[in-house]
């Protein structure tokens, strides 16, 4: 097995975020520095920052423990890292009794829906579907909306050395309006609007795909349902 994939599985982080790991060399296999691509035999013994990694069975194996997928309404001020050294850390905020981590971030500044799991295995899996589907905010700004705004907006706007792909907006009041995204570059709706000379003062996701918000109020939590994950995960029968 990948040794990212051996990582993740354990329910250390991401694959992605166990590749960073591999690249920092934070990551041995019998005492030996390795980098991606390394592979995990029966036997070896895999250390991230000298601390043993345990495996642990999948909840796609038959008669195991099901995986933890949550969303979670976070406020303002909490920042999507699973590095526990960090201040306001969403691991910590959540504080669940499964070692979880984040799919997709959600700025420090921003509030809204996140999606977290234990399964490290299938968070690739969910981002990459997430670049071809919906993702909703409520934003408000700091002077009234425009149609020429909102038309701009919509037709995509150059940010990151790039064009932002076309996206759906509508007015919700003289100082808000809504945006749907099937792209999420880094702080993207920020720059966007700053190109068209408006600051954003508060922004909301309010749903991911055919997962909402709903009445979850900043700072709690609940499961996701069977119908969210399929509609998450079209392809798979176990989760």
């Amino acid at each position: 097995m990948r040794v990212n994939k051996y990582i993740s599985e354990a329910g250390l982080c991401s694959r992605r975020e166990a590749d960073e790991w591999l690249l920092a060399g934070r990551v041995t296999i019998n005492g030996e520095v390795v980098t991606t691509g390394a592979k995990a035999l029966d036997g070896d013994e895999v250390r991230v920052d000298g601390e043993i990694v345990k495996a642990r069975i999948l909840a796609s194996t038959p008669g195991a423990k099901r995986a933890v997928y949550i969303a979670l309404n976070k406020p303002v001020g909490i920042t999507c890292t699973t590095d526990q050294d960090v201040d306001g850390n969403i691991i910590d905020f959540v504080d669940h009794q499964e070692r979880i981590f984040p799919i997709g971030r959600l700025d420090k500044d921003s509030e809204g829906l996140i999606l977290l799991t234990s399964n490290g295995d299938i968070v690739n899996e969910i981002l990459r579907a997430e670049n071809h589907h919906e993702k909703e905010y409520l934003v408000a700004v700091n002077k009234a909306v425009t149609d020429e705004f909102l038309k701009g907006m919509a037709r995509g706007v150059r940010i990151h050395g790039q064009m932002t792909q076309p996206c759906r907006t509508r007015r919700i009041a003289k100082f808000g309006f809504g945006i749907v995204l099937t792209q999420g570059l880094n702080r993207q709706i920020r720059l966007m609007a700053a190109e068209f000379g408006y600051r954003v003062t508060q922004l909301r996701r309010v749903r991911i795909i055919n997962v909402k918000l709903g009445h979850l109020k900043p700072g709690q939590w609940r499961n996701l349902t069977d119908a969210e994950l399929k509609s998450l995960l079209p392809n798979r029968t176990q989760w």
